[in-house]
């Protein structure tokens, strides 16, 4: 069987630190964490009190005139990231010619939470009536997707995948794998998220996984042996994917190439990961496997780091124990908050930023790093490399694991 070349031809994005690729790079590059002080619901309900908010949403960008309760926020979050990504990769609006043959495959780990929620309040407050019928049609996982596919005409194949923090990862992982076996031309892939509502916010601070860290800058540490939890982030990111014969029939500007992708499953616990990151180590070592790399190939790896004591940890253990002790590693977590079901397709824009610029973002707050973690994380300030070949990890709640070999676009 014939296999396609993958490569990527553009992204858009929208974070806490910026909502476009050249402002994202700018904050990471100047050390400008985009985490602050609650300000979307009274942060008195909760002790963690800092979170990776969008508070600029540049609305007006794509959708001027345009109804905002028409969409949950992470649907709108969504068409951005699709609009930006398409504008970035020169198609513009899907062709007549390729609908057919275009997918849009798009992740979230909670869908319309804040939809879900205030449903329920006013149906205790006052009945069944009190529901809207909106209610779904803003709520629904599939529902990112489903708009952004309708709003650019992508009549192929439309996905929502949830598999928590790897679900972007996997979206990318699994249209790369379409497009690389014939199935489709072009996929849009990535997640949306808008996880800081009540609900969510108070949900993960009932299981001790989110920072309660009064200072923003010291809230969101991977690695650090102070950690204590994630800081919850929001926001979109959608990448092109095309084979590379469509792209090049259509001289499309190429950012970089996707070689491989790990999924696996620790089975093991609901929060923890398998002990000494053995769940981890395997869906690395599965990435490689596909890229045809040795991990001494391997330039940069853009961790999961979500600042949790254990699957940092884990994570750690099983990049030294492939790669040792010398391969640079760092969290842009620490910059944005963890985007949940976003976070793997900001991720894989930032490392394939990285390999463009041949420069390493640093672990921005991480200051004491823990003497448990041996791997080679990049602290104080971003460093220049050459960089050929990067991997991007998502490791989620229930084992769930995912990882992405980039390669450098070379003409």
């Amino acid at each position: 069987m014939n296999k396609n070349r993958v490569v990527i031809t553009g992204y858009g994005l929208t974070t806490a630190i910026g909502h476009t690729p050249q402002e994202v790079w700018h904050s990471l590059v100047q050390g400008k964490i985009g985490i602050k002080a609650l300000t979307r619901f009274d942060a008195s309900q909760t002790s963690a009190s800092n979170v990776g908010e969008i508070r600029d949403f540049p609305f007006n960008r794509y959708f001027a005139n345009q109804n905002k309760e028409r969409y949950d926020l992470s649907t709108w979050y969504a068409l951005y990231a699709a609009n930006a990504a398409l504008e970035h990769s020169g198609l513009g609006q899907i062709s007549a010619e390729d609908q057919e043959r275009t997918g849009v495959y798009l992740s979230t780990t909670v869908g319309g939470l804040k939809e879900f929620q205030d449903e329920i309040i006013a149906m205790d407050d006052h009945g069944l009536d009190a529901v809207k019928p909106t209610f779904l049609s803003k709520a629904l996982y599939n529902m990112p997707a489903l708009n952004v596919a309708a709003a650019l005409g992508a009549k192929g194949s439309s996905k929502c995948i949830a598999t928590a923090c790897s679900s972007s990862n996997d979206a990318i992982g699994q249209a790369f794998r379409d497009i690389k076996y014939g199935n489709l031309d072009i996929i849009l892939a990535g997640g949306a998220e808008a996880p800081i509502t009540e609900i969510g916010l108070g949900g993960f601070d009932a299981l001790t996984a989110v920072s309660r860290t009064k200072d923003p800058s010291r809230s969101s540490i991977p690695f650090d042996k102070d950690r204590n939890g994630f800081v919850m982030g929001e926001g979109a990111g959608l990448l092109v994917l095309e084979s590379l014969d469509h792209a090049q029939k259509r001289g499309a500007k190429i950012f970089a190439e996707i070689i491989g992708y790990g999924s696996n499953c620790d089975a093991y616990h609901l929060t923890s990961p398998s002990p000494n990151g053995i769940g981890a180590k395997k869906a690395l070592q599965l990435a490689l496997r596909e890229a045809d790399l040795s991990p001494d190939q391997v330039d940069y790896i853009n961790a999961h780091g979500t600042s949790t004591p254990a699957n940092d940890l884990a994570e750690s253990q099983a990049i030294v124990s492939l790669f040792g002790r010398q391969l640079p590693v760092s969290s842009t977590k620490s910059f944005t908050g963890h985007l949940q079901g976003a976070t793997g397709a900001v991720e894989a824009i930032i490392t394939i930023e990285a390999l463009r610029h041949n420069y390493l973002p640093m672990t921005a707050g991480t200051k004491k790093l823990d003497p448990d973690v041996e791997a080679n994380i990049i602290l104080g300030q971003g460093q220049e490399a050459d960089v050929t070949y990067a991997l991007s990890n998502t490791f989620g709640f229930g084992g769930d694991n995912a990882v992405l070999a980039f390669k450098k676009w070379q003409d």
